[in-house]
């Protein structure tokens, strides 16, 4: 460090009032109360340039509008160190520009989501708050033509076999077969990289959008500190940056958040991805693969072995299959779902297609807006299964594990459904949630702010219509989520040994809880 930098880190020190100060290996960032200062050090390495005060203000001009796609609140300029007539340090003086500071908004230490996951203070809305914003910002961003695709995932594989061999989070053996695997599965996939690309998948992204960078602010979750050196780090496939996220949510047991994550991001998103989901295999590994290197070169020798035995095991083949929760209102569907999902194999997990939610998608709704009785008309009904049935099959024929979430008390719909699977050529088990009227009729009453708009009313209705036989398993959808969804997976992998020449896509359609293969 320069003296000239130990000055200025002396005179920002002053102004924030004994700060705590964190030095990285390209960054000086001073914490106040309620501010802090981010310099950045007069270094130069392979990936980027901070050697001269005007190379460094560039950077934190770039930084400060980068990261106001996804923290705009948060973060609040870029202020000059000036020197004065009087020989004085001045922020934005009248004098001669010596460096500059990005300067942000203070938060807690314990509103990172790193911390509160490891205190589980995650919650459900707020992951899918999150899931919402990142949508949003990668809609925003202009696609790239130029960057990303296969190649540059080569440049990445190939950058990881010197810094694993330079810092080794596993015996040699072991990373040179994981290599190989990343290899083998990259050149698999290349040709459907490289479309995404050309279909401008590739956007300016976060490009480090892990638990450690993104906080909760002012009640919203608020990612911050994106890449802002590299466009080649940078500006990437979305489903790329969106996987370190999902890797992230994996690596710390919050398995149900990271589908969340993935099932809201592809709710939100302005154009369709799920052709993409059998890349996040791949790409989640590739996240992990990295941080295990990091970790490695910081000494963290459990952490870096966790992260190695993570990506190997994330480096799992995807394979389609569509599981259907039927059932009338009140009887949990969604519930079930949402534990089912994640248990679907490969990480993380399986895309859930929920009628309602579909419904107030194609009129323009938000998920818990309560629409008018004519959203309900049974053309507009037919509008929703139709769309229900060709999402499932197409993410199937792909694939990737459905989860169809809907009433499914008509003959007709659970037909269409089971004709849906055969036309992707995958599995299919179809799940009908039975429990007394008098828990669905309490359920139904006590939905707050829920997708679904049943009332008692349109229960009583449902059930008096005829069903017709119902031949999909019975479950008794009174007790614990999760024993009905671990009871489910269980009859998915009974069903699959049964008829085996009918599933050839997939041994098994489920992992084990907190498992990443089938």
């Amino acid at each position: 460090m320069t003296d000239r930098q130990e000055e200025i880190i002396a005179f920002l020190s002053g102004l924030l009032g004994a700060p705590q100060v964190v030095t990285t290996h390209i960054s000086t960032v001073l914490l106040g109360r309620d501010r802090v200062y981010k310099l950045k050090r007069p270094v130069r390495l392979p990936y980027l340039d901070f050697s001269t005060p005007a190379l460094r203000l560039k950077m934190c001009e770039r930084e400060v509008a980068l990261n106001r796609a996804f923290s705009p609140a948060l973060y609040l300029g870029v202020r000059s160190i000036t020197r004065e007539r009087d020989g004085s340090l001045a922020l934005d003086g009248a004098g001669v520009f010596l460096d500059a500071v990005v300067e942000m908004r203070r938060f807690p230490d314990d509103a990172l989501f790193d911390f509160m996951a490891h205190e589980r203070r995650l919650t459900k809305e707020l992951i899918e708050k999150l899931a919402r914003r990142i949508a949003k910002a990668h809609d925003a961003a202009e696609t790239n033509f130029s960057r990303g695709g296969a190649g540059s995932m080569r440049q990445i594989i190939e950058s990881m076999d010197a810094s694993l061999r330079a810092a080794a989070p596993a015996p040699m053996p072991e990373i040179e077969s994981h290599l190989d695997n990343l290899r083998r599965t990259l050149e698999e996939k290349a040709a459907q990289i490289d479309a995404r690309r050309a279909q401008g998948k590739v956007r300016p992204c976060h490009g480090d959008l892990n638990l450690r960078n993104i906080c909760l602010f002012e009640g919203e979750p608020t990612p911050f500190d994106c890449v802002e050196f590299s466009d080649d780090i940078s500006t990437i496939d979305v489903l790329y940056d969106l996987a370190f996220l999902l890797m992230d949510l994996w690596r710390v047991g919050l398995e149900d958040f990271a589908n969340i994550a993935l099932n809201r991001y592809l709710d939100a998103r302005a154009t369709p991805e799920e052709e993409g989901l059998s890349l996040l295999p791949f790409f989640m590994s590739l996240r992990a693969t990295i941080r295990a290197h990091v970790e490695a070169s910081q000494g963290h020798v459990e952490t870096s072995r966790a992260f190695f035995d993570l990506s190997r095991a994330l480096l799992q083949p995807a394979h389609g299959a569509i599981v259907a929760i039927g059932g009338f209102s009140g009887s949990g569907k969604s519930s079930v779902a949402a534990a089912l999902a994640p248990r679907l194999a490969p990480a993380p997990g399986a895309r859930i297609f929920n009628s309602d939610r579909l419904r107030k998608r194609l009129l323009g709704a938000e998920a818990t807006d309560r629409l008018p009785p004519e959203a309900y008309r049974s053309e507009v009904s037919a509008q929703v299964y139709a769309l229900m049935f060709a999402s499932a099959e197409r993410v199937a024929k792909i694939g990737w594990p459905v989860v169809v979430d809907a009433v499914f008390d008509r003959p007709q719909d659970r037909a269409a459904i089971e004709g849906a699977a055969r036309e992707s050529g995958t599995p299919f088990l179809g799940v009908w949630l039975d429990v007394d009227l008098a828990q669905r009729v309490a359920r139904v009453d006590n939905r707050v702010n829920d997708v679904s708009d049943a009332t008692r009313e349109v229960l009583q209705a449902q059930m008096a219509k005829e069903t017709g036989e119902i031949a999909w398993l019975r479950n008794d959808a009174g007790r614990d989520v999760q024993a009905i969804a671990e009871e489910v997976v269980a009859a998915a992998r009974q069903k699959t040994s049964e008829a085996a020449s009918s599933f050839e896509t997939g041994a098994s359609l489920a992992p084990q809880r907190g498992s990443l293969s089938v």
